[in-house]
């Protein structure tokens, strides 16, 4: 891979993770204290995201194998997209701003999918290659909370517009990113196709399947660090949350810098588990950590999301990327989406809302939290699907192709 097309990779990368990180972490904030929703309400706009990953990644990925360039697809949702976060910054009534929010997401979660595949389609050893691409995508995640947090901006409206002015952004920088034509000969497209069933015959392979599996249960518990760290901090009184938050951002960047290493001397499931005893160990920090004494707990708990992120979700991708057959590897991309950022995603988003209403208490016109009791749940079941993934996933060495 020359420089100039790294360059033009971690720039898109960049962009890519600024929009994202503009307006999620802090949307909980905004919507429970400025726009007064319920714990099951903020749950219910965090699952956006996973019905987008759920609705659009199988179509957008055979598109993009099919019938147009990767780089003018990514170029029509960011613009798109932009206009409709705008008007979803206008919104204070839940039905109007959930739906609007919903149509949003559609258009943002299938560039995570195919920003993957653009990056592993320039690259000729992706495990080596990707992480020192994908990290400038942590670095664009910390300078939107910075942004954020320092402007003291969590509880307004203002992250949503920032978010949509950086996609059109985004949306003009897709235009220069490289060539990548579909890897298949259009063809007409059948209900297989649109199934994304070409993808689903990667499911015969008895790891793979476990790995999807797997994936798919650890996510349920995941969801509740996104969709309500920031509400939580901010109510036991942490200042600048967003920009503290970003901590966890830092650690992933080293964490992903030594993945290629860790790949080596560990292997794929190992990594996963390593990243799944994160997951354990932040709830339990969260559960028993203060804005007090224990403070250290909850940084700790912040600085842990290196490795729950990287040691996860970008080894997984890395996973997949080895398994799948290269005309496969956008509809892959699309299934582990589809099932992680998805299924997994929006069950633990639904669940995650009924669990903060349920601990929740109103006091004088003020909505408080039992959170010791809230981070217990995601505990245990991240712990849980830890032990089941330790017995039962077994991984083999990719079958590398003759050249």
């Amino acid at each position: 891979m020359s420089p100039s097309v790294r360059l033009t990779l971690s720039v898109m990368m960049f962009l890519q993770y600024f929009v994202w990180g503009a307006w999620y972490v802090t949307m909980g904030t905004y919507l429970g204290e400025t726009l007064r929703f319920t714990g099951p309400q903020v749950g219910l706009a965090y699952g956006t995201t996973a019905l987008a990953a759920m609705i659009s990644p199988f179509f957008v990925g055979m598109v993009a194998d099919r019938y147009f360039a990767t780089e003018r697809i990514l170029a029509s949702l960011y613009l798109v997209g932009a206009a409709i976060l705008l008007v979803a910054s206008t919104l204070t009534a839940f039905p109007a701003f959930y739906l609007v929010l919903l149509l949003y997401t559609l258009t943002y979660m299938p560039t995570l999918a195919l920003t993957n595949s653009l990056s592993f389609h320039q690259m000729n050893d992706p495990g080596r290659e990707f992480p020192g691409i994908r990290v400038f995508g942590t670095i664009g995640w910390i300078v939107a909370g910075l942004c954020v947090g320092f402007l003291r901006l969590e509880s307004g409206v203002w992250p949503l517009r920032i978010g949509a002015v950086a996609s059109v952004v985004l949306g003009l920088y897709a235009f220069v990113l490289p060539h990548t034509p579909p890897a298949r000969q259009a063809t007409r497209v059948t209900a297989r196709d649109v199934l994304g069933l070409d993808a689903l015959q990667l499911l015969r392979e008895p790891a793979f399947a476990v790995f999807v599996i797997g994936s798919f249960l650890a996510c349920i518990p995941l969801q509740f660090y996104y969709a309500f760290a920031n509400p939580f901090l901010n109510e036991i009184g942490m200042v600048n949350a967003a920009g503290t938050m970003t901590l966890g951002q830092m650690s992933e960047i080293g964490f992903m810098l030594a993945m290629p290493l860790c790949f080596g001397r560990l292997g794929v499931k190992r990594m996963l588990l390593v990243g799944m005893v994160a997951w354990v160990v932040r709830y339990l920090l969260f559960a028993y950590g203060d804005n007090a004494s224990l403070v250290w707990m909850l940084y700790a708990g912040i600085v842990l999301h290196g490795i729950c992120y990287d040691f996860f979700f970008v080894t997984g991708q890395i996973y997949v990327d080895q398994r799948a057959p290269v005309h496969l590897r956008a509809a892959a991309q699309g299934l582990i989406a589809f099932v992680t950022l998805g299924i997994g995603m929006f069950i633990g988003s639904w669940l995650s809302g009924q669990v903060v209403g349920y601990y929740s208490q109103v006091a004088d016109g003020a909505v408080s939290h039992d959170w010791s009791s809230v981070w217990l749940v995601p505990a245990y079941g991240a712990a849980a699907v830890l032990a089941l993934f330790a017995v039962v996933f077994r991984d083999r060495p990719p079958v590398v192709p003759p050249s």
